[in-house]
């Protein structure tokens, strides 16, 4: 499946931080990947922004380094959740295709 550029650009520049911050912590590609549970050629993959790493463990590297997903404010980030699942919950829960009829 081919993403589209700006899936390729986000997993790049989350790797690009994973990989900043590791080395500002001084942490060899080995400690990280022993802290998140995974190979060094995963943790390389995350660095390198391959999109075919599962989410978590890409989502768990930068939380462990505290690299910043959302907002570094727990408060507004629980802020932001409530409003979030408020504007859901007045949505429905699925969704159907719609057929349109464009037969003149």
């Amino acid at each position: 499946m081919p993403l589209r550029p700006e899936t390729v650009e986000a997993a790049a520049l989350l790797g690009s931080r994973v990989a900043l911050a590791r080395r500002e912590r001084r942490w060899t590609l080995a400690e990280l990947a022993e802290r998140v549970g995974v190979s060094v050629v995963t943790i390389r993959k995350v660095e390198r922004g391959d999109p075919s790493v599962a989410l978590g463990t890409a989502f768990e590297a930068a939380s462990l380094l505290g690299v910043a997903l959302f907002h570094p404010d727990p408060v507004l980030r629980s802020a932001e959740r409530e409003v979030l699942q408020a504007r859901l919950a007045v949505l429905p829960a699925t969704v159907r295709s719609r057929k349109v009829d464009d037969d003149f």
